[in-house]
C-alpha cells in the first residue's frame, strides 16, 4: 500500500537567500468507494486506515446501520488510485442503487455530488444526554491530541479527529488531508471496536461545518470540541441534535455555543463563553 507520507525536494527562501532541502508532505490519492460492483463516490484522501474510512463513510452516509452489514471489504490498489470494494446484501444494494453518484471530490469534500439542498442539510441524529464534562476534562482532552498526530508531526499538513473518554483518554485518533475523511475514519474505528460514544467527546483540529456535526451525531457523541470556529448552520444543527458544541479551543480556554448544560454541571450559554480550565 502507498506510503501516507512523501519526501519532496524544495527550495527555501529565508534570510534573504535560497537554499535547497527536502520536506515530508502528506500523500493524496483518489479513493473510490464501491458497493456491489458500482461506484458510489470518489474522494481525495490519505491512503491510510482505509478500512476505517470505508466503514465510517458507509455509516455516515446511511448506507449501512452497522459495520456488520458490510459482508466483505477489499482494498484494491490501482495505477491511479485505490478502490474500497464493499459487498452488501442484495436488499441493501437495491436501496443504494437509486442514490448512486459518481463524483470527483476535492480534498476533504464531504457532500460533493449531493443533488438537493434537502439532502445536504438533512437533520442530524438526536444524541442522548450522555455524561457531563468539566472544563478541565475538555482542556486535558484537547491537549492530548497533538502529541499523537504522527503524520502531522512530519508534514504539518493534515487534520485529525479523535475520541476521548475520562476512563481511557484518547480511545482512537485518525488523520487525513481532508477533515471529513479524518472524521469518517474515526467513525469507522469506533464502530469496528464497538465503542459506545455517549460517555466521550469528539475532538477536531479543524473548523466545524454542518456536515461535521452530522457525522458526530451519527457517531453518537454528546460533545464535540474544535480548535476553530463553527459556522452558523453548524451551530443550529448541533443545537437541534442535542450536541454540546465547543470551539475556538486554545491553551487558555474555549467557547461553548450549544447545550452548555453538559459542562461544569449546568452553565448557561452566556457563562460558558468565559469558562477556563
Amino acid at each position: 500500500m502507498r506510503d501516507p507520507v512523501h519526501r519532496a525536494d524544495r527550495k527555501v527562501w529565508r534570510d534573504g537567500r535560497f537554499s535547497d532541502g527536502a520536506r515530508l508532505i502528506p500523500e493524496e490519492t483518489a479513493l473510490a468507494l464501491t458497493y456491489n460492483g458500482g461506484t458510489y463516490a470518489v474522494m481525495m484522501g490519505t491512503p491510510e486506515d482505509l478500512s476505517d474510512f470505508a466503514i465510517g463513510f458507509s455509516l455516515s452516509e446511511g448506507i449501512v446501520q452497522s459495520a456488520d452489514e458490510i459482508e466483505t471489504l477489499d482494498i484494491v490498489e490501482l495505477d491511479d488510485g485505490i478502490e474500497l470494494r464493499m459487498w452488501l446484501s442484495a436488499a441493501k444494494a437495491d436501496l443504494i442503487a437509486e442514490r448512486r453518484r459518481h463524483i470527483a471530490g476535492p480534498t476533504g469534500c464531504g457532500i460533493c455530488g449531493i443533488d438537493s439542498i434537502a439532502e445536504a442539510v438533512r437533520p442530524a441524529a438526536i444524541v442522548p444526554q450522555g455524561r457531563s464534562f468539566s472544563p478541565r476534562e475538555i482542556m486535558t482532552a484537547m491537549a492530548s491530541v497533538a502529541p499523537l498526530q504522527e503524520i502531522n508531526h512530519q508534514t504539518r499538513a493534515v487534520h485529525a479527529a479523535a475520541f476521548w473518554t475520562k476512563a481511557t483518554g484518547i480511545v482512537a485518533l485518525r488523520e487525513d488531508v481532508g477533515r471529513h475523511n479524518a472524521l469518517d475514519k474515526l467513525a469507522g474505528a469506533l464502530a469496528h471496536d464497538n465503542v459506545t460514544a455517549n460517555d466521550g467527546m469528539v475532538l477536531l483540529t479543524s473548523r466545524v461545518s454542518v456536515e461535521m456535526v452530522q457525522k458526530t451525531a451519527a457517531i453518537g457523541a454528546p460533545l464535540m470540541v474544535a480548535v476553530s470556529a463553527p459556522t452558523a448552520l453548524a451551530v443550529r444543527m448541533a443545537d437541534a441534535a442535542g450536541i454540546t458544541l465547543a470551539a475556538i479551543a486554545r491553551s487558555d480556554g474555549f467557547e461553548v455555543f450549544t447545550h452548555a448544560e453538559r459542562i461544569a454541571g449546568g452553565l448557561n450559554a452566556e457563562e460558558a463563553k468565559y469558562v477556563v480550565a
